[in-house]
């Protein structure tokens, strides 16, 4: 017998076809939004509890959007290149744009800790990806015992590690 986080679930394996109207109003909504926009609540409720989300004090949780397609390299001073020479289109960054969203929302949030994030949408020009975030310094944080490790000094700024699981995938050879 399935519960109901398994019916989320399976309804989120093809959202295009299952929930179509709806993810067409909430990529038109997310759009008009800024880069990073903090929630009250995740969009996919069976994705955050499975990485570690609780609905208690000291969880946020952020929703990010990143450009699509390739990066571009940062520019050097090419003062009498030929652009088409200097090796600016065509990279490939080294970690997935999952980790460069953590990596940003950590930036943006200096005093919580990234624990973990999950995709939740895209359209031609974007990808969102919900980031729970961990405020370490609170007491229900410090309490719990599945989660004080993240209070403790040898886990900051674990994202810029790659100790999440995006990063992970990004240092594997």
């Amino acid at each position: 017998m399935k519960g109901v986080y398994q019916y989320i679930r399976d309804l989120w394996k093809k959202p295009k076809q299952t929930m179509k109207s709806l993810v067409r109003e909430r990529l038109i909504e997310w759009r008009r939004q800024e880069r990073f926009v903090r929630i009250e609540k995740p969009t996919r409720i069976d994705r955050a509890r499975a990485l570690g989300y609780k609905a208690k004090k000291g969880f946020v949780i952020v929703r990010a959007r990143i450009k699509r397609g390739g990066r571009k390299r940062p520019l050097y001073g090419r003062k009498g290149r030929k652009p088409s020479k200097a090796g600016l289109t065509g990279f490939t960054p080294k970690k997935s744009s999952h980790a460069i969203v953590e990596a940003r929302v950590a930036r943006k949030y200096p005093n919580l800790e990234v624990l973990n994030s999950y995709f939740v949408g895209e359209d031609g020009r974007y990808k969102w990806f919900e980031v729970i975030l961990v405020d370490k310094n609170a007491p229900e944080i410090k309490n719990d015992k599945d989660l004080k490790w993240i209070s403790e000094k040898q886990h900051t700024r674990r994202v810029h590690r790659g100790l999440t699981s995006a990063g992970k995938k990004a240092r594997k050879k």
